[in-house]
């Protein structure tokens, strides 16, 4: 059973049929300026940023700190610049030349700029092929989760390292993985003033058991307007300890 795990910040953004993205091959584009800054806060408030796979092969993202004012007092707080990055795989076939990758520089200690959670047979080939661009930990799969490596083990070893917040920013799959398994603390959910409408669309929360369901209500802690979107933010820890039933 999982002890100790990072505090988990959920974080996305969709549109109000609760699409992540569209299904074409451009990314599309669910928030403004001052949600991107916000996010770039929340960023510098985590110790690591989680994607998956799949959202490193589509979107390319950096998961850099764009401010320098924000990474200056990281800095004077005896931290990083940037949080660590980090991402599961079953395959371990992810681009070097990513800019995830990019942004990685070398640190001591147990917690690196980038961290590769892999099925423990891939493990091998991603280390060949990622050359030491980031530490890549062979974990065995999880059941029922296409060997993944399981979400208990992976915040367990993240514990280990020091990370005490965690903010998860994708995609799909990793958010309903982690809300149905009762492993998010807080969710940030941004909402744009449009429809997507296209079935093919990853969407927001696929159906499933989740632990907060109508007898068992996240609590909305906050609304806010940021220029054209609406960012609601539920906390999700149960004060009794409990994960609530759905």
């Amino acid at each position: 059973m999982l002890t100790e795990r990072p505090y988990v910040l959920l974080s996305c953004a969709m549109s109000v049929d609760g699409c992540l993205d569209s299904a074409g091959p451009g990314r599309l584009v669910l928030s403004g300026r001052a949600d991107l800054d916000r996010v770039d806060g929340e960023r510098a408030g985590s110790d690591a940023i989680m994607v998956g796979a799949e959202t490193i092969r589509r979107d390319d993202p950096r998961l850099l700190i764009r401010s320098p004012e924000r990474r200056a007092a990281r800095a004077g707080r005896g931290q990083p610049e940037h949080p660590a990055g980090v991402t599961l795989t079953a395959s371990g076939d992810l681009d070097p030349h990513a800019r995830f990758f990019a942004g990685a520089v070398p640190r001591p200690g147990p917690l690196p700029s980038r961290l590769v959670y892999c099925a423990g047979p891939a493990a091998a080939g991603a280390r060949r092929q990622l050359d030491g661009l980031a530490e890549v930990v062979a974990l065995a799969g999880g059941p029922g989760a296409d060997g993944r490596p399981p979400l208990a083990a992976v915040l367990a070893d993240l514990s280990r390292r020091g990370v005490r917040r965690l903010m998860v920013e994708g995609g799909a799959d990793l958010g309903r993985q982690f809300l149905a398994g009762g492993l998010v603390d807080e969710l940030q959910l941004v909402i744009a003033p449009f429809f997507v409408g296209d079935p093919g669309a990853p969407r927001f929360a696929a159906p499933g058991r989740y632990p907060f369901g109508p007898s068992h209500p996240m609590a909305l802690a906050e609304v806010r307007r940021l220029d054209a979107v609406v960012l609601l933010r539920y906390l999700l820890t149960d004060p009794a300890g409990g994960a609530g039933d759905g």
